[in-house]
């Protein structure tokens, strides 16, 4: 699992969130190159391990990415809502993806630090709108909260599951549908 965007959308810190419980605050350091953890999660009763590998968003960076990109099984994208231009480069950042990595990879839109919406530039509804451009799964998640930020791993996992086991008479899974009715179970405490 890659977890993709431009600096400072909080990638590292959504992926101690899910590590390890915890929030970084204090001084905003890039990631340089590339870094990975593991994670096992169960799904279904089934252990899965997660290797999560958290990238630099900085553009002199991005050749070192691209190689990783055909490895990668599932990709998190992440924009920061309070920051347009993370948003809008959604779609260079897509354009990439459809270039580099495996043509069935699971790709995953995720609109971070929804904790600070007094500070939002991007309504959830454009990144639903654009999710369904592509015709991929949206969640608004805040890395300092933990918001969503399971159900993002999960819903990838439980994607990534089904289809090492796929069966073609078997039960099919839904990665937006699931995404969908996890969302509308925990609306009432949603910041959306």
């Amino acid at each position: 699992v890659m977890l993709l965007g431009d600096s400072g959308v909080g990638k590292t810190c959504f992926l101690i969130q899910f590590k390890d419980g915890a929030f970084l605050s204090g001084t905003f350091i890039a990631t340089v190159g590339i870094d990975f953890r593991n994670k096992v999660v169960t799904v279904d009763g089934v252990r899965v391990k997660l290797q999560i590998w958290d990238t630099a968003g900085q553009e002199r960076f991005r050749s070192v990415t691209h190689a990783y990109y055909r490895d990668a099984q599932a990709l998190l994208l992440l924009y920061d809502i309070t920051n347009k231009s993370s948003f809008d480069n959604i779609r260079a950042w897509l354009t990439e993806i459809h270039e580099y990595a495996q043509r069935d990879v699971v790709i995953m839109l995720l609109g971070n630090k929804a904790d600070v919406s007094s500070e939002r530039v991007i309504r959830s509804e454009d990144g639903e709108t654009l999710a369904r451009e592509y015709g991929v799964p949206f969640l608004e998640t805040s890395a300092k909260t933990g918001m969503n930020v399971e159900l993002a791993f999960l819903a990838i996992a439980k994607e990534l599951k089904y289809r090492a086991g796929q069966q073609t008479d078997g039960p099919s899974f839904q990665i937006r549908d699931y995404v969908e009715s996890q969302k509308k179970r925990s609306s009432c405490c949603s910041f959306v």
